[in-house]
């Protein structure tokens, strides 16, 4: 395991970050072990729902988490506003940071992470596999 850390910029969007930054580095499996920083809105799929909900103003990410997959990330937030409600779920595109979203990646260069339709949940799930076999 190597470990990562990541800032990111005004305006990048946090799950399209992430995705490129697994590409850039080529590799196939990682996972979040934290990240914190501020949103200028966000947009995150609650549980159960089938649409992600769009949350607007300034947003601090209290929690970030999850797995990085060439075949498709799976990310969780919480994030907290102005009058210091806090909302979490899935992460969606639309994920805009504000001043800075600073995140610590743990790169796993002796795995590959697929995803696989799983018939008994019906999504497409982890499948860790180890790249020495």
């Amino acid at each position: 395991m190597h470990a990562h850390s990541l800032r990111l910029n005004p305006g990048d969007d946090l799950r399209a970050a992430l995705d490129a930054a697994l590409r850039q580095r080529g590799a196939e499996a990682a996972f979040v072990v934290s990240g914190i920083g501020s949103l200028r809105g966000a947009c995150i799929r609650y549980a159960g729902a089938e649409t992600a909900s769009v949350l607007q103003g300034d947003l601090e990410i209290l929690t970030l988490s999850g797995t990085l997959s060439p075949d498709g990330s799976h990310l969780h937030i919480s994030v907290s506003d102005g009058a210091g409600q806090v909302r979490g779920g899935h992460v969606a595109p639309g994920c805009t940071v504000r001043t800075t979203a600073e995140i610590l990646i743990a790169w796993l260069p002796e795995w590959r992470f697929v995803r696989e339709q799983d018939p008994a949940t019906g999504y497409a799930e982890l499948m860790p596999r180890s790249r020495k076999t």
